[in-house]
């Protein structure tokens, strides 16, 4: 019978010549604390475990499985090479019978997190090394159900809404054997069994009479297919695997459906890193993030940027989240075919992996990819990847993210089953208000696309406070706002199947300098520790969440002077009354938002407590004579936001020119920066294109993430920012500098 050993430590070393090793815990990063602390300088390397193997049973067959290893890993018994495995974040197994047989019991693993033909190249996020999620050792008999079939068990249940099931077993050294699989509901009553002779590949089919559907937050009813391997009477071999019976659909005016009734997807993107642990994180992690997502309101899930854990995608099963699963196909586009089939292999190990799932419903094929450009080879790379989903697992839908400067008329968007996009607007240029025009403009021209927002959001950095918040001020009551403003343009537009508000948690990315945090990407609904929900998490719970409440916000803007006392109140009830020291001052009906304008405060520390019914929630605000300056960013420039108008008073004649030998508007940002000249006029204006944020998006466009992109499109970006007068002057300005 199967056994399974997780190893819990290994030796370490980052120059395994000197002979210098230390004893970690696994799972283990070598970028907890470098990864997470700015500056763009995290250790990537090629670095080496040593693994400790038990004693292996006589007669069996034994193999190490690793659940994430970032992003190369190489297996080697001695000096042989046992495999390597291209790929950071999916499950691989290494045969290790023959060497064990031979007497090897260690065995060494190195890992790679440098830059390679592996995606991803570059993102937003910090690429952690090391052996990150759980290694385990395991024995099976010479019979047993496949373990080498791209990571997988070997098991593939294919259920149907009225109980009718497939099961695709595949099999070694099946010969004489049997495949029986029972069927289990949620109670554990068997409902169904069959048999059949064991081959390689052995088809069970049966139905389940009446199933009791998973049916999202309300219902999530996982069925168990208990599949045993057996000879002559002798179990050899068990797999337990959990699915749903299930139906979806998404209509273009409609949105999502599920089961058949309309089910709007409230969603949110999640990566998987914590404070002071990168992705090394335990099981215990897992549970209080899917436990602070569901307190949240949300029913749907974007696991972003790469295959997470199998851990947390059960816990999704069982809680009825519908899930967005998808590969780290990002950012940046490498042409050739190493790189090509990177992005299959990827992609195939998400699928097969993941197929018995009933919480996802929607494989994602690429992030933002086309900011270099669109070019052939990324689409046929991106039509290959689709093609190649819908072979592996025709029951469920294919989508991917855009970048916001993709034209609305790109052959991108035309190439997934559904689609959605990444839009800012409101936070790195433009205005919050953009959003739902924009998103009106491509559903009336493309109205039989199904599209939806993949990503959204401002940042929060925990001490800025301000009563008048103002775009890229990093105040928690501007992101309160910008989500407000998000949730109100949801919920006039049925005909999204989908919205996920970027990002759950805050989350590490080390090229990060911005709002006074350093390597950090503060857009979280919950800071990286996660110990504080923001503002914004509470907006989220009164729009979304069943579960009565009510939420005094502006706790941490503490000190109050004249004309900053206003007070907001979340709930999802219909009237909250507002009491100060005790008192109560006012009352209001409405939905979701309750705001009190101009409260009196008595001098001083004030209790301030609102109450919905039988439910409350107090704060404690001091009144303050003048305006707290610790509350505002150093160097903010409220008269910055958006674009100064320098271009005001000069006399700007003419119309737009690209003259051959010379720059433009046309060139992309890694050719300006390639040129002294240009870089310096673009670095002159970079304040009026960007805004205060122009030092980080100088960074990200420069340094290769967006390099490849035409400053057209980056201007695209920045909203109203530069008027047609503005561009006209800055190109007229590029046309005088030769290439």
């Amino acid at each position: 019978m199967r056994s399974r050993t997780v190893i819990q430590q290994a030796m370490f070393s980052k120059h395994p010549e000197s002979g210098k090793w230390e004893v970690v815990s696994l799972p283990h990063t070598w970028n907890a604390l470098d990864g997470q602390d700015g500056g763009a300088d995290y250790d990537r390397g090629a670095y080496s475990y040593c693994l400790a193997l038990p004693e292996p049973a006589e007669g069996m067959r034994q193999y190490l499985q690793f659940e994430g290893a970032n992003h190369i890993a190489s297996v080697y018994a001695g000096d042989t090479l046992l495999c390597t495995h291209e790929g950071g974040f999916s499950t691989f197994r290494v045969d290790v019978t023959e060497p064990m047989a031979r007497g090897c019991r260690t065995i060494r693993v190195v890992v790679d997190n440098r830059s390679s033909h592996v995606y991803p190249q570059q993102a937003d996020f910090t690429f952690f090394g090391g052996l990150y999620r759980d290694v385990s050792f395991l024995q099976v008999s010479q019979c047993h159900f496949d373990l080498m079939r791209h990571g997988s068990d070997g098991v593939f249940v294919t259920p149907k809404a009225d109980g009718r099931v497939r099961l695709d077993v595949f099999t070694t050294a099946a010969e004489g054997a049997e495949v029986t699989c029972a069927i289990l509901d949620p109670k554990g009553n068997n409902v169904l069994t069959c048999s059949a002779p064991a081959q390689e590949h052995t088809v069970l089919e049966g139905k389940v009479e009446s199933p009791l559907l998973w049916d999202g937050l309300e219902a999530p009813n996982c069925y168990t297919a208990a599949v045993a391997l057996s000879r002559e009477g002798q179990e050899l071999d068990r797999v337990e695997v959990l699915f749903g019976f299930r139906s979806f659909s998404v209509d273009p005016d409609k949105g999502f459906f599920l089961n058949g009734r309309s089910y709007p997807l409230h969603g949110v993107a999640r990566h998987q890193d914590r404070l002071n642990k990168g992705w090394a994180i335990s099981h215990a992690d897992h549970e209080e993030d899917l436990a602070i997502i569901r307190e949240m309101g949300v029913n749907s899930i974007r696991l972003a940027h790469y295959q997470h854990d199998q851990y947390f995608y059960t816990l999704c099963d069982k809680a009825g989240m519908v899930l967005w699963a998808e590969i780290p196909f990002i950012s940046m586009f490498m042409e050739g075919d190493k790189a090509r089939e990177n992005t299959v292999s990827q992609m195939t190990e998400l699928v097969v992996q993941n197929y018995n799932h009933p919480a996802i419903c929607f494989w994602g094929i690429s992030n933002e990819i086309t900011i270099g450009g669109e070019t052939e080879p990324l689409l046929e790379n991106l039509k290959e990847l689709n093609d190649l989903v819908h072979k592996l697992d025709p029951s469920r839908l294919t989508t991917m993210a855009q970048v916001s400067m993709l034209p609305m008329e790109s052959p991108h968007n035309q190439l997934t089953d559904v689609l959605c996009y990444n839009h800012y607007f409101g936070w790195y240029g433009g205005n919050v208000s953009q959003n739902g025009p924009w998103l009106d403009e491509f559903h009336q021209k493309y109205p039989h696309r199904c599209v939806g927002m993949s990503e959204y959001g401002a940042e929060a950095v925990m001490g800025w406070h301000s009563s008048a918040p103002m775009v890229r001020d990093y105040t928690e009551e501007y992101q309160a706002y910008y989500h407000e403003q998000m949730l109100e343009t949801f919920s006039t537009r049925p005909y999204l199947w989908a919205t996920y508000e970027w990002n759950m948690f805050d989350f590490a990315a080390d090229a990060r300098d911005e709002g006074g945090s350093q390597g950090r990407n503060n857009k979280g609904m919950v800071t990286y520790d996660r110990k504080t929900r923001k503002d914004a998490f509470y907006a989220y719970k009164a729009w979304w969440s069943k579960e009565p409440f009510v939420y005094v916000a502006g706790r941490r803007f503490l000190d109050r002077a004249p004309g900053q006392r206003d007070i907001k109140v979340y709930s999802n009830q219909s009237e909250v009354t507002l009491l100060v020291n005790g008192k109560p001052v006012a009352a209001q009906s409405g939905e979701h938002v309750f705001v009190f304008h101009d409260v009196a405060l008595a001098d001083g520390l004030n209790t301030v407590t609102a109450v919905a019914g039988e439910l409350s929630d107090t704060i404690t605000l001091n009144a303050v004579a003048k305006a707290n300056p610790d509350y505002v960013l150093p160097g903010f420039d409220p008269n910055a936001q958006g674009v100064t108008n320098w271009f005001a008073d000069l006399q700007v004649e003419g119309q737009m020119e690209y003259p051959e030998g010379y720059f433009s508007l046309r060139d992309t940002i890694g050719d300006i920066y390639s040129n002294p000249e240009a870089a310096a006029l673009l670095s002159k204006h970079a304040q009026a294109i960007f805004g205060p944020m122009a030092k980080s998006m100088e960074n990200m466009y420069s340094t290769g993430m967006m390099s490849k992109t035409p400053l057209q499109d980056v201007l695209k970006m920045s909203g109203p920012g530069l008027d047609e007068k503005g561009k006209l002057y800055l190109n007229q300005q590029f046309n005088q500098i030769k290439k």
